[in-house]
């Protein structure tokens, strides 16, 4: 019996509840909601900036990119990627990357960005996203998912290659028959995320025919090496535990679940390591979310689209599992880049929620403070 688990969309305005997976919309994604944008004006007479998002989870830019170095922001249009928080005990930053420019780290209180050296195979490619992971002794790692070359980058924070997870052998037995069909026929592996459990990688290859979710094993770790494992699960398909695209895939701090954003059936697939289908998280149909990120009991999504493409797309903020604010980055503050969301990740810092948001075609960037 497949097990869904029910978004519950609470707006300040509405009582009552609206379920997920019906035609139905909260309000801020219907045609006749009129977008506010919340421009007040303070005592003093200056204006203050716009701010989105409904009850307590209402936010404002807070840097744009010209908080990041000139190479970043010389580079951001081809923006195609997202990011990853190191949250271990005492750290808190953020990384990413992007083509011609390496990697990126955005310090734990956001103040600063600096580049870290990158080794030129990663700095010619496209980083679709990254995930920050610490071996069982506990040596931390950041690893790149290439889309457009095939390869999983993995380097150590300062941006050393340790090691490059190469597309699957033709004679690679996976336990899918489907998957092993797929290479030996010469299939592309266009990986599209990655993370990490207990000494395996997981990877989504959303952006080819596959469409699986495949695993690799660490077999060492000084020096760090890792081969590809028999697990394969997922595959094409609007099933449960099957993908329209399989995008994004994240383990939320402190648990070993994965969660994969299943694209285009607007949905987050949820897994045990074993590849064993857990649930169905169903966002706003239409929605495309391609990203999903979590801390403190709150996540945020970026989603390609909202319901109505002609405008931007949306951020959707959850309290567990319940949608409890919508961000319009166009619409209500401004920024006329974020046609299309591509990932996003949530940090709280001093009792104050904070977003960093890319877009993509155009890339851009931007990190939101929540206004209190």
């Amino acid at each position: 019996m497949r097990k869904v688990v029910f978004l519950v969309f609470i707006l300040t305005f509405i009582v009552g509840y609206t379920y997920a997976h019906v035609t139905e919309h909260p309000s801020a994604e219907t045609e006749g909601f009129q977008f506010v944008a919340h421009h007040e004006t303070a005592e003093s007479g200056l204006q203050t900036p716009p701010t989105s998002g409904q009850g307590a989870l209402k936010f404002k830019v807070l840097y744009t990119r010209d908080h990041f170095p000139a190479e970043v922001v010389a580079a951001i249009d081809k923006a195609h990627g997202g990011f990853d928080v190191d949250r271990r005990e005492g750290k808190g930053e953020t990384y990413f990357a992007l083509p011609d420019v390496g990697i990126i780290q955005i310090s734990a209180d956001l103040k600063t960005t600096r580049l870290i050296k990158t080794p030129a195979a990663l700095k010619k490619a496209n980083a679709h996203y990254v995930t920050v992971w610490t071996t069982t002794e506990g040596t931390p790692y950041l690893s790149f998912p290439a889309n457009d070359v095939g390869k999983i980058f993995t380097t150590t924070l300062d941006g050393k290659l340790v090691h490059t997870l190469e597309t699957p052998g033709a004679t690679m037995d996976f336990k899918h028959q489907a998957v092993n069909t797929y290479f030996s026929e010469g299939g592309k592996f266009v990986p599209t995320g990655v993370t990490h459990v207990d000494g395996m990688l997981y990877v989504t290859t959303g952006y080819s025919d596959l469409d699986y979710i495949l695993g690799a094993k660490l077999t060492s770790l000084n020096p760090l090496e890792a081969s590809w494992y028999p697990l394969a699960f997922g595959g094409k398909g609007d099933e449960p535990g099957q993908f329209g695209t399989g995008h994004h895939i994240i383990v939320p701090y402190g648990t070993k679940r994965l969660d994969a954003s299943d694209r285009a059936n607007a949905e987050i697939e949820r897994y045990s390591p074993d590849g064993t289908y857990l649930e169905t998280l169903p966002l706003i149909k239409g929605s495309f979310p391609c990203s999903i990120d979590y801390e403190a009991g709150y996540a945020v999504v970026a989603c390609l689209f909202g319901p109505n493409k002609e405008k931007g797309a949306p951020l959707y903020i959850l309290e567990g599992n319940n949608l409890v604010s919508t961000v319009m980055l166009k619409e209500e503050l401004g920024v006329d880049t974020f046609q299309h969301l591509h990932g996003a990740v949530i940090r709280k810092i001093n009792g104050k929620f904070y977003i960093i948001a890319q877009s993509w075609n155009p890339g851009d960037i931007v990190i939101l403070e929540q206004v209190m």
